[in-house]
């Protein structure tokens, strides 16, 4: 269990609970997972804050804040994993699925919406100030799909049902589907398969994320800058040639971590479509 979860307060009948989780569980790979991922979505969310979202009335980065609220979800999850509670972990999974969708396709129909005739984009920026809904998930994800833009990675994530069985697991857990998800919520109730739905979920979580970042640099590769271009220019300084290209190291460090070792062919297809010098 990480270091940030012991710190949490329990009952003394959660702290029962808990003791009655196998070590096995407590010390899965999924706390660390979460934990690098978290990190990750901290670094993203301060280093887009500078970027303008064309098509808002917002000052800062749209994205800024979002990434930094996937970030708390991920966190929530680790909590409530180290009580036991996968259920309602899933039912949180299926939030950090749905906020990965809606990044995209807000930046997206910014993207394909935004110009000098409509300036201002009014259904995104009216979500922003609470005055409109966005679409459902289903609507969001059917134009990602559907797009020029990134229906070719889309094609190549979905290689195989992946993404649709998790669809279904997070459904089951958050309507109850099936009996055995309720008790999965209780930590002092012997499940013998729990470990293994805990490593699904680990499997799950990863894969989101494969899916989250891999839409994000396909569409939006100037994201994956670093300072340097910038540092240069605000020191008063002439910035190298091409440095306006250099990728952020967390995220070639992400990039090596997870992608090319999970899916290289996804790795690929971004290295080739962007101009940056991802490596």
């Amino acid at each position: 269990m990480t270091k940030e979860n012991k710190s949490f307060k329990f009952s003394s009948k959660e702290q029962q609970e808990i003791r009655d989780l196998s070590e096995q569980y407590l010390s899965h790979q999924v706390f660390d997972i979460i934990d690098r991922y978290a990190d990750f979505y901290e670094s993203i969310s301060m280093s887009t804050y500078s970027f303008t979202t064309m098509g808002t009335t917002s000052v800062v980065n749209i994205d800024t804040y979002l990434y930094s609220s996937i970030r708390a979800t991920l966190r929530s999850i680790s909590e409530i994993l180290g009580k036991g509670r996968i259920n309602d972990a899933y039912t949180l999974l299926r939030k950090y699925h749905d906020s990965a969708i809606i990044n995209i396709y807000t930046n997206l129909y910014l993207r394909k919406n935004q110009n000098i005739e409509n300036f201002i984009v009014s259904s995104i920026n009216d979500w922003l100030h609470g005055k409109e809904q966005l679409p459902d998930y289903r609507t969001m994800h059917n134009y990602i799909i559907k797009s020029d833009e990134l229906n070719k990675i889309y094609k190549i994530l979905t290689k195989d049902d992946r993404y649709k069985n998790i669809r279904n697991r997070c459904n089951d857990n958050t309507h109850y589907n099936f009996y055995k998800n309720i008790m999965l919520n209780l930590a002092d109730v012997r499940v013998p398969s729990r470990d293994s739905v805990l490593e699904q979920l680990s499997i799950d979580i990863k894969d989101l994320f494969i899916l989250h970042i891999s839409y994000l640099f396909y569409l939006n590769d100037h994201y994956m800058s670093s300072s340097d271009h910038v540092d240069y220019l605000d020191m008063g300084m002439q910035p190298p040639e091409g440095s306006q290209y250099y990728v952020a190291p967390f995220i070639q460090d992400i990039f090596d971590e997870v992608l090319k070792k999970n899916r290289p062919d996804i790795a690929e297809e971004i290295i080739s479509h962007t101009s940056m010098n991802l490596k």
